[in-house]
């Protein structure tokens, strides 16, 4: 990805365009999805008891196929096969899951009934999430990242992850090394970045740019839980230039 807008997937820019125009299908073979309904028109809050909002390709939950009916709950474990995604909803926590991702999600249900989710594991793949006024932790094979309810986005594999404080404030520490930390605290992707495995100690987080998510996607998932960003942009932004790093 080039900056804060152009994806590398043509699918993906399709949507993005989409979301910048105010426009979002989520048509599946056969059916579409109950959320949106009809090409064109925008996403919005996900009704009580609905957890997927869009299901691309293979993904399971709990070792089930998943299909848009399927609940997803505050320990559930969620992954995505090749070309796949899932755009879903637990409480207040909206996320999208790109392919090829494994997520643990670690939590409890209120006597209120309201889903809290405290902590994610993720062992592989792509994560962009929004929450607000929830901290929760994640862990992936080479980072602990403490997230005070934020929006984020990380990539983890087990050599290197990289990870982008969309908005909100976060500690960053490396798994292995207690001497790399960091806290980062952003208003519009201010710091993304690395967290590796292998360096001295102490140096095991270093600054990276931007890749692989757009304000687009931090505007629907927030939308899916009734928020907004907290930063406004022009919906002709997704080809306007921005800062480099």
């Amino acid at each position: 990805m080039d900056g804060f807008g152009k994806a590398e997937d043509p699918r993906r820019r399709l949507l993005i365009n989409g979301l910048a125009a105010g426009l979002f299908a989520t048509v599946l073979p056969g059916r579409s999805a109950r959320a949106d309904g009809i090409f064109g028109t925008p996403p919005s809050k996900l009704p009580p008891g609905q957890s997927i909002y869009r299901l691309v390709g293979k993904v399971r939950v709990n070792g089930k196929d998943a299909t848009l009916d399927t609940p997803i709950g505050p320990n559930d474990t969620i992954e995505t096969g090749s070309n796949s995604e899932i755009v879903f909803v637990v409480g207040g926590h909206a996320m999208i899951l790109r392919s090829d991702t494994h997520l643990d999600l670690k939590g409890e249900k209120k006597e209120s009934g309201s889903l809290i989710i405290s902590g994610l594991r993720m062992l592989s793949g792509k994560l962009l999430s929004v929450s607000r006024n929830q901290p929760m932790s994640i862990n992936t094979p080479t980072a602990t990242l403490g997230i005070r309810g934020t929006g984020l986005y990380v990539e983890a594999d087990p050599e290197l992850t990289y990870f982008c404080t969309c908005y909100g404030t976060t500690d960053v520490m490396a798994a292995k090394d207690p001497e790399s930390t960091d806290v980062v605290v952003a208003t519009h992707h201010d710091k993304p970045v690395y967290i590796t495995a292998d360096e001295q100690p102490g140096k095991n987080i270093r600054l990276a740019g931007f890749k692989n998510h757009t304000d687009q996607e931090l505007m629907l998932i927030e939308t899916l839980v009734g928020r907004s960003t907290p930063f406004v942009f022009p919906l002709n932004s997704y080809e306007a230039p921005r800062r480099g790093y």
